[in-house]
C-alpha cells in the first residue's frame, strides 16, 4: 500500500483525467445529471487508483487509473436518484444494439446486399443475445406481482433460465472473446474501452463482437432458448 504522502501526490496527479473522463460521460448520458456528482465519483475512483498503484509493475499511473475511474463514474450513474438500475441496463442495451446494426450495414456494404429474410433473422438474433447480455430483467423478482400489461412471472422465470445459459455460453468462449462480452455486457466497458484493453482496433473488435454474438445465437438455439 502507498503512503499517505505517496496516494497524496497521486491524487492531484490524476485529478484532471476524472475531469476529462466525467466531461465526456457527462457528454454521452441521454438524460441531464449533475457533472460535478460524475466527478465526485471519479475522485472516489480516483482515491482507490491511488492507493492501490505499484509503480513496480512498470505500468503508467494514468493508465492504471483510467478504468477504475471511468467504472467509478458509471457505477455512480447506476446508483442516482434519477435513474434505476433497470434503466441503465436499458441504456446499455440501446447502446450494443446499435452496434449491431451499424455493424450489419458495414457488412452489406462489404459482402453486397443479402437475402432480406436472411438479414432479419440474424439481426434480431444478435439482438436477442444482447438483450439477454444486457439483463434488463435481472434485478426483477420473478415471483413478484407484475401488471397485467407486463410478463408474468413464468416468462420472468424462462428469463432469467436463459439469461443463465447464455452466461454459460459465454464462459466457453475462446479467451479473448469471452473477456470483450465480459468486459463489455458484464463490467460497464464501452467497446471501443474493451478494445483498447484488449490490444485491439475499434473496426477489429466491431467484426469480433459480431461474430460472438452470431455463435452465441446458434449456441442459444441448439440449446432451445428462442428469446
Amino acid at each position: 500500500m502507498n503512503s499517505a504522502a505517496a496516494v497524496t501526490s497521486l491524487i492531484s496527479e490524476g485529478r484532471a483525467l476524472v475531469r476529462s473522463l466525467a466531461l465526456r460521460i457527462y457528454r454521452g448520458l441521454p438524460v441531464k445529471v449533475d457533472l460535478e456528482d460524475l466527478i465526485a465519483y471519479g475522485e472516489l475512483g480516483l482515491a482507490e487508483a491511488a492507493r492501490d498503484f505499484d509503480a513496480d509493475q512498470g505500468n503508467q499511473f494514468s493508465t492504471f487509473a483510467y478504468y477504475r475511474i471511468r467504472g467509478a463514474i458509471y457505477d455512480g450513474v447506476a446508483k442516482m436518484t434519477w435513474t434505476s438500475r433497470a434503466r441503465y441496463r436499458r441504456m446499455r442495451y440501446e447502446q450494443m444494439a446499435n452496434q449491431v446494426l451499424e455493424r450489419e450495414e458495414e457488412r452489406q456494404s462489404e459482402e453486397g446486399p443479402t437475402d432480406a429474410a436472411s438479414w432479419f433473422s440474424r439481426t434480431t438474433e444478435q439482438l436477442a443475445v444482447v438483450y439477454l447480455a444486457s439483463g434488463i430483467d435481472a434485478d426483477v423478482d420473478v415471483m413478484a406481482e407484475v401488471p397485467d400489461s407486463g410478463p408474468t412471472p413464468t416468462e420472468r422465470a424462462l428469463h432469467v433460465e436463459a439469461n443463465e445459459k447464455l452466461r454459460t455460453l459465454v464462459k466457453k468462449l475462446p479467451l479473448n472473446e469471452g473477456r470483450l462480452i465480459q468486459m463489455v455486457y458484464f463490467e460497464g466497458y464501452t467497446l471501443q474501452d474493451a478494445a483498447n484493453v484488449l490490444g485491439f482496433s475499434k473496426s477489429w473488435a466491431s467484426r469480433l463482437h459480431a461474430k460472438i454474438l452470431e455463435d452465441l445465437a446458434r449456441g442459444m438455439r441448439q440449446l432451445g432458448i428462442h428469446d
